[in-house]
């Protein structure tokens, strides 16, 4: 499916930097995977695993690596398909252009500061002392607080909370229903009642990070929580107060971090990782599905089970763990052994 675009396969050509084997005044009209697309289409292979149905899909036009061969139609090569594929989706689908200006129906303060050429869109609400940079949008039914800051090009999705003070760099993107700088997890036991401890720190987001739908991070109880440029943080992901997160980490969905964490630069979480509080995971560490982490995590290191530790051991563990069933049939066979000869023994 496109937005209504169509191109010649020269035009893409020329604008992918791509090498044409194909007539160039074919006509496309969308981008599709190899199993959906028709004549009309371009689909792409940007792994070869996936050569197989590439070859036996109808796509007029394929988008391939430099050295690919033997397809059923025209080829555009490229040095990187995927980030041509990027691109690719960007022609046929650009992003629509927003109109500057604060809706009517926006709820804006006074004092609040929107940059002329942003966008507040319906029953958003901007209160005094906020600030939303140049080219910035402000989803309806969004929430900016007090003196919270958005830098340029930064797109809040509908139904978006930003708390008083958060600080958010440039083009970051926040999908809907994402919380940030609500108040961190934090509670002191007098004997009767858990006390709130005032969570009185603050939330920055650096350039060009992506926070995925229904995300929670947490302001800091003091200083401020940190997440760095250029991280993508998936749906449904927790970041507990005071937390580090560095540069280009990705935290898959559901993953929960608990206070006071770091997270080295270029570290992968996958998918409902756990993490205790003050652990600090090195640079470039992978943490694979349902890992349960009570411990710091060496730099570029692979750990995997709950509780986590290096995936080699815990993969031994695991194979390990099949034999259990016969390994407790045979103690109890060894232990009835042991009882008749004791009991023989004169």
């Amino acid at each position: 499916m496109s937005d209504g675009a169509s191109f010649t396969l020269g035009r893409l050509a020329d604008a992918l930097g791509a090498s044409l084997e194909g007539d160039p005044a074919r006509v496309v009209t969308g981008v599709a995977s190899l199993e959906a697309a028709g004549p009309e289409h371009v689909s792409f292979l940007t792994d070869a695993k996936h050569l197989k149905q590439a070859q036996a899909s109808r796509a007029g036009a394929f988008l391939v690596a430099r050295h690919v061969a033997g397809l059923p139609g025209a080829l555009l090569r490229v040095d990187r398909p995927q980030q041509a594929l990027i691109a690719l989706l960007g022609l046929f689908h650009p992003e629509p252009a927003a109109v500057p200006g604060v809706h009517p129906a926006a709820c804006v303060a006074d004092g609040a500061r929107i940059d002329r050429t942003a966008t507040v869109d319906p029953l958003a609400v901007v209160e005094a002392g906020a600030v939303i940079g140049a080219r910035s949008r402000v989803g309806a039914l969004s929430f900016v607080g007090a003196r919270a800051v958005l830098g340029e090009e930064v797109r809040l999705y509908p139904r978006v909370v930003v708390r008083e003070g958060v600080r958010i760099g440039n083009r970051v993107i926040i999908h809907s229903g994402a919380v940030l700088g609500a108040d961190g997890f934090g509670y002191a036991f007098d004997g009767r009642a858990h006390r709130k401890i005032p969570q009185v720190g603050g939330l920055r987001i650096e350039d060009d990070v992506e926070i995925g739908a229904n995300a929670a991070i947490d302001r800091a109880m003091l200083g401020e929580t940190v997440v760095r440029r250029g991280t993508k943080i998936d749906n449904l992901v927790q970041i507990g107060h005071n937390c580090d997160v560095g540069e280009d980490v990705i935290l898959v969905s559901q993953v929960g971090i608990a206070g006071s964490c770091r997270v080295g630069n270029g570290a992968m979480l996958a998918g409902q990782v756990g993490v205790a509080d003050h652990v600090t995971i090195g640079a470039g560490a992978i943490l694979t599905a349902k890992s349960g982490v009570p411990n710091d995590v060496p730099a570029g290191e692979v750990w995997s089970g709950i509780p986590s530790r290096p995936t080699g051991e815990q993969k031994r563990i695991w194979a390990g763990e099949r034999h259990l069933p016969e390994l407790i049939k045979r103690v109890r066979a060894l232990e009835k052994r042991v009882r008749e000869l004791e009991e023989r023994r004169p």
